[in-house]
C-alpha cells in the first residue's frame, strides 16, 4: 500500500492552518506538525501557501483544503474572512496537480468518520461510541458555527455539508427574547451564529443584570479567559448562558438529521471540555417536549484532536482517492 504524501489546509475565518499529511488506502495515516498563520497578515490563500511551503521545505503535488464558507460558484467568498478563491484557478496558483476542496466542517465530518476513539471526550448521553451505521450531527463554535452531518456506515461514510450555523435564533425564555430583540437592531435578521460564536459571549454578557456597572474584558479573546477562570462573574454566567443555547442548538440539529450521535467539535469547545458536562448543556439539549427521552439517548462526544480541520481535510482527500 503506497503513501502519498499531501499538503492540506484548514481556512477560518481568523487563522489558515496548514500541514502536510500521508494517505494511503483511503485513510490517514499520519499528519504533520501544524503551521498557523492569521488570514489577515497575508493577502489572499497563495501568499499563506508559499509561506508555508517554504517553512516546511515541501513540495506536495496534491492539496486538500478546508474553507469556512460554502463550496459553490465559481467564486468562493468566505463566511467571516477577506480572501477569494477561484475553484478552477487554485491547482495552478498552489502549484499543485490536484485539489480536493471542501468546507470546513464537511471536513469535521470526514474526520468523525476516521478518528480513533482516544480522540474524542464524552460529553453527554450514553458513553458508548457513535453508532455504525448512524447519522452523526456535527456541530461547533469558533469564530462562527459549523454544522454537517456525517452518515457512517460499517466501513465506508458520506458527509453532507451544510450552512445550518445560520439559521434563525431560537430564544426558549424572556432572557433570549430580549437577547433577540437587542441584537435585531444590530444586525436584522439574527442567525444562531450570532450567539454562538466566540463575539456571542459579548452580546450575552451585555445583556445580563449589572453589566452596565462592570466594565467587560477588552476583547474576546480577554472576555473567554476571564469566563472560564471565573476572574469575571458576569463572563461565568454568560459562559453557562451560551452552552444552554449551545445544548439547544445542537439538539435542535440532531431532530433535523435524525440523528443517532453527535459530535461536537469548533475553537472554543476545547477549551471548556471539562466544563461543559457541568453546564445545561445537556439538559437543553434533552428539553425538547415529548422528544426529551429520545434525545437522552443520544451520545455526545466532543472532539479532542489537536487539528481536526486538517485531519479532516486529509480524510476527505484519502476517501475521494480510495
Amino acid at each position: 500500500m503506497q503513501e502519498e504524501e499531501i499538503g492540506v489546509a484548514d481556512i477560518g475565518g481568523t487563522h489558515a492552518r496548514f500541514a502536510l499529511a500521508r494517505i494511503a488506502g483511503g485513510r490517514v495515516r499520519a499528519l504533520g506538525p501544524a503551521t498557523v498563520l492569521r488570514v489577515a497578515e497575508f493577502p489572499g490563500l497563495a501568499e499563506a501557501w508559499r509561506a508555508f511551503l517554504t517553512r516546511s521545505g515541501a513540495a506536495p503535488r496534491a492539496a486538500a483544503l478546508a474553507v469556512a464558507g460554502p463550496v459553490r460558484g465559481e467564486v468562493l467568498k468566505f463566511t467571516n474572512n477577506s480572501w477569494r478563491l477561484r475553484p478552477a484557478a487554485l491547482a495552478g496558483e498552489l502549484g499543485v496537480e490536484r485539489v480536493t476542496l471542501i468546507n470546513d466542517f464537511g471536513a469535521i465530518g470526514h474526520a468523525v468518520a476516521q478518528l480513533a476513539p482516544e480522540d474524542f471526550t464524552h460529553i453527554a448521553g450514553p458513553r458508548r461510541p457513535l453508532p455504525r451505521p448512524g447519522a452523526i450531527s456535527v456541530v461547533g463554535p469558533g469564530t462562527g458555527i459549523g454544522v454537517a452531518l456525517t452518515l457512517l456506515e460499517a466501513e465506508s461514510h458520506r458527509v453532507v455539508e451544510a450552512e445550518g450555523g445560520h439559521v434563525g435564533f431560537a430564544p426558549r425564555d424572556s432572557f433570549e427574547d430580549a437577547l433577540l430583540a437587542q441584537l435585531r437592531t444590530k444586525f436584522g435578521r439574527v442567525s444562531a451564529e450570532r450567539v454562538l460564536s466566540g463575539p456571542g459571549l459579548a452580546e450575552i454578557r451585555a445583556m445580563l443584570p449589572g453589566a452596565g456597572d462592570a466594565p467587560a474584558p477588552a476583547d474576546d479573546k480577554a472576555l473567554w479567559e476571564a469566563a472560564i477562570s471565573g476572574a469575571d462573574p458576569l463572563a461565568r454566567a454568560a459562559l453557562e448562558r451560551f452552552c444552554s443555547c449551545l445544548g439547544s442548538f445542537a439538539g435542535d440539529v440532531a431532530l433535523t438529521h435524525g440523528a443517532h450521535g453527535i459530535a461536537l467539535a469548533g475553537g472554543l469547545l476545547p477549551r471548556i471540555a471539562d466544563l461543559l458536562p457541568q453546564t445545561r448543556f445537556a439538559s437543553s439539549l434533552c428539553a425538547k417536549g415529548r422528544y426529551a427521552a429520545l434525545m437522552a439517548e443520544l451520545p455526545v462526544w466532543l472532539i479532542a484532536h489537536p487539528q481536526p480541520g486538517l485531519f479532516g481535510a486529509a480524510a476527505a482527500f484519502a476517501a475521494g482517492q480510495d
